[in-house]
């Protein structure tokens, strides 16, 4: 079995952010040499997350603001009284999740017509990571 690991580096600029990276998982994927088999992409960071969905701008600001409403910033989180000001961002991140498994087949990622994969950034300005895991034949 091969395995290759590697990170993406994010430093968003915004407190929140809906990266595409399907092109990077990709790459990584490619140069891995593995013609069957899955990889891992996964936020290494607990107000982070990854996910699967298209990649249209109407979309991702509806994503946007459903998490808003579900998780919305405020004042009063109990986490906040750690001295931390970020209980929305965790949330968020529940939601979302911080992995996904997308299968590849014939040395491709296997995804839908519309299936794109998306890094979620909820807490950002720091530096954060994503590892790539390929595994596979």
């Amino acid at each position: 079995m091969k395995i290759l690991n590697e990170y993406l580096k994010f430093h968003c600029k915004t407190h929140r952010a809906y990266v595409h990276i399907t092109p990077q998982v990709e790459e990584i994927v490619d140069r891995s040499g593995v013609k069957e088999g899955m990889v891992l992409v996964s936020a290494m960071h607990i107000t982070a997350g990854v996910y699967v969905n298209d990649n249209e701008s109407g979309l991702i600001e509806d994503i946007d603001q459903w998490l808003e409403h579900l998780a919305p910033f405020r004042k009063n989180y109990k986490h906040h009284e750690t001295g931390e000001d970020n209980g929305d961002s965790h949330l968020k991140a529940l939601l979302i999740h911080h992995e996904v498994i997308v299968p590849i087949t014939a040395g491709k990622l296997d995804v839908g017509t519309w299936q794109r994969i998306f890094y979620a950034e909820f807490d950002g300005q720091r530096d954060k990571r994503v590892i790539v895991k390929v595994m596979g034949e």
